[in-house]
């Protein structure tokens, strides 16, 4: 082949790689089954959102596939972030629901976890919410100051968003929490209060909301709100409820928060493993806005008591990348030291 040649087939491919990425076209997901991972186990938010997604999600793709679920539940969701991260198929057919702490894991958990979560690839995510801390109105607390002098027993899914939170509260705020963290998945962890198996636990005030927003009524309520922590206030929840950035004072201890603080804005959504063509994630991404667009889709949520707060896969990527960029060893460290103790 003559200079001319290579030169020109050289150009060819420049202009190929540089175009943007076409969309996979109907043909690709006809007749296909795609799966969504859901990293516990069932009953739980994760489940009622992975469920939704399974039924409106193949609406908007290209050749309307057959969408299923599977669950995979095991150390706090991890085992689903490994498992989609170096065994997931790279077509584009599987999908997994990523879980909201995998950012504050990777960093200060490096030893357990089996993947760099900047490289998943996020097609959207529905929800944002912030994590709020309930205890049994007869356990003798009612506000956070109580939780310095009264003994409590948590529970946990391994070393979830509950487990993180009340460690954070431990160690920060003097508060007496013993944290139980072998249960499977929230809903059992949220279940092992009103069996009388712990007193208290933290978790997404959508989980609280849509499993047991009985709880939080009338006069006599069964538990109590003490505490919420996340980039912002939540609407839903009584403005008198504080936020653990301001109950903490030291500069270490509130840049600590605001680090973790920053998981809830992962909320709920879902994610391909890295290595899928770009084509393939360019029509899953669309066919998730448009998911996110459908009035059915709202309309279904409601029903399940679920909110909708709808953000694109290119912004979630973008905030996933900064916060694991941003984080400074120094302000790891300090958090990883109140929460695991190292």
């Amino acid at each position: 082949m003559n200079n001319k040649l290579i030169l020109a087939a050289a150009a060819a491919f420049a202009i190929q790689a540089s175009a943007p990425a076409l969309a996979a076209d109907a043909d690709y997901f006809k007749n296909k089954t795609l799966k969504i991972v859901i990293p516990y186990g069932p009953g739980g938010t994760y489940d009622k959102y992975g469920q939704t997604f399974a039924e409106f999600i193949g609406r908007h793709v290209p050749g309307n596939p057959t969408v299923i679920v599977q669950h995979m539940p095991g150390a706090g969701g991890m085992k689903a972030m490994s498992w989609a991260y170096n065994v997931m198929p790279k077509d584009g057919l599987g999908m997994l629901m990523p879980v909201d702490n995998s950012v504050v894991t990777q960093l200060m958990r490096p030893d357990k976890v089996r993947f760099d979560v900047r490289k998943f690839v996020w097609l959207g995510a529905s929800n944002q919410t912030n994590l709020v801390m309930a205890v049994r109105s007869d356990s003798g607390v009612r506000t956070w100051q109580d939780m310095r002098n009264k003994q409590l027993i948590g529970s946990s899914s391994g070393q979830d968003t509950s487990f993180i939170f009340s460690k954070l509260a431990a160690g920060m705020l003097g508060a007496r929490i013993k944290v139980v963290s072998g249960y499977k998945g929230s809903s059992k962890a949220m279940f092992a209060i009103e069996q009388g198996e712990s007193q208290m636990a933290a978790y997404n005030w959508l989980a609280w909301g849509s499993k047991v927003p009985h709880w939080f009524k009338g006069d006599k309520p069964f538990a109590r709100i003490v505490m919420q922590m996340g980039i912002f206030r939540d609407p839903d929840i009584p403005q008198d409820v504080p936020m653990l950035s301001e109950l903490v004072s030291s500069p270490e201890d509130k840049a600590a928060v605001a680090f973790v603080g920053s998981l809830g804005i992962l909320g709920r959504g879902v994610v391909v493993p890295p290595g899928v063509p770009a084509d393939v994630v360019k029509t899953l991404r669309a066919a998730y806005d448009a998911m996110n667009a459908d009035p059915a889709f709202a309309a279904e949520l409601k029903k399940r008591k679920l909110r909708l707060i709808p953000s694109k896969g290119e912004k979630i990527q973008q905030v996933v990348i900064d916060a694991v960029n941003n984080a400074t060893p120094s302000v790891v460290k300090h958090a990883s030291k109140v929460i695991y103790g190292r």
